[in-house]
């Protein structure tokens, strides 16, 4: 069966409401068929149609649950896709707002910003070595509007697949200058390891994730263009925040990224 469209408006609205408010909701699953995550998929397009209606500025997007650490600590089993958009790009020497993302988590990965538009269904690796301009080190600040992280498939893609904000590193560097599939991740708050990890947990390579990632967007109407931003998904698995604390990212031959959150 298929989820009727009052039904995904309804839970449209409940995500919007949650995210106008500060305050979570419930989840969105009750609300459509099993497993529907074509429905869950039409929830997220009608939030972000409104995000645009209402002026804010697509700049890229998102692949998520790439990581099998991460998979298994959400109860899912397949990667998904969210919108980027410019307000949620925070700089690296500026503290964020622990206010500023519901209930968030930290993630590693690495970005690609792409030189050339991925606008074709059918791309291949070659497409992307030829698209990205270059790749940098980044924070997802990943949050859900869901009450206490209670998600399913549907209920994250429906939810932008789980977006906050986000941190790039600032050393830009080109491909092939470092080995994107073995490179080393680790994540250190005060010093300490907490999430360790390497290219070849996301779906093998972030390229893979990236290709899937164009090629899915394509289909659906939002194809990738020069100038976006590419999170390609977690390299291990992600942490709570809490507020005052800092959090340094390192990946081998890439650099280094921090994200600051204030004290409150």
């Amino acid at each position: 069966m298929t989820t009727s469209p009052e039904a995904i408006r309804e839970a449209a609205d409940r995500l919007h409401a949650a995210a106008t408010s500060g305050t979570p909701a419930a989840p969105i699953r009750d609300l459509l068929e099993p497993g529907d995550v074509a429905a869950a998929y039409a929830v997220q397009a009608i939030n972000t149609e409104r995000a645009l209606a209402s002026g804010r500025r697509l700049v890229g997007r998102k692949t998520g649950l790439t990581s099998l650490a991460v998979q298994k600590q959400l109860g899912v089993d397949q990667p998904d896709y969210g919108m980027l958009f410019a307000d949620m790009a925070r700089p690296e020497a500026l503290d964020i707002a622990l206010g500023d993302v519901m209930q968030p988590k930290v993630e590693a990965e690495i970005a690609f910003v792409l030189g050339r538009d991925l606008d074709g269904d059918q791309l291949t690796v070659a497409d992307l070595f030829r698209a990205i301009d270059y790749a940098v080190p980044a924070i997802e600040i990943v949050g859900s509007r869901v009450a206490n992280w209670d998600i399913r498939i549907t209920d994250t893609i429906a939810d932008n697949a789980s977006s906050g904000l986000y941190v790039l590193g600032s050393q830009p560097m080109r491909l092939g200058a470092f080995d994107m599939r073995l490179c080393g991740m680790v994540m250190e708050q005060a010093g300490e390891p907490v999430s360790v990890g390497a290219g070849a947990a996301c779906m093998g390579s972030p390229l893979n994730a990236t290709l899937w990632l164009a090629q899915v967007m394509a289909r659906a109407g939002y194809p990738m263009r020069a100038g976006d931003t590419v999170l390609s998904g977690a390299l291990g698995p992600m942490v709570p925040v809490a507020a005052g604390e800092v959090f340094d990212v390192h990946i081998e031959g890439l650099g280094s990224v921090r994200a600051a959150f204030a004290k409150e």
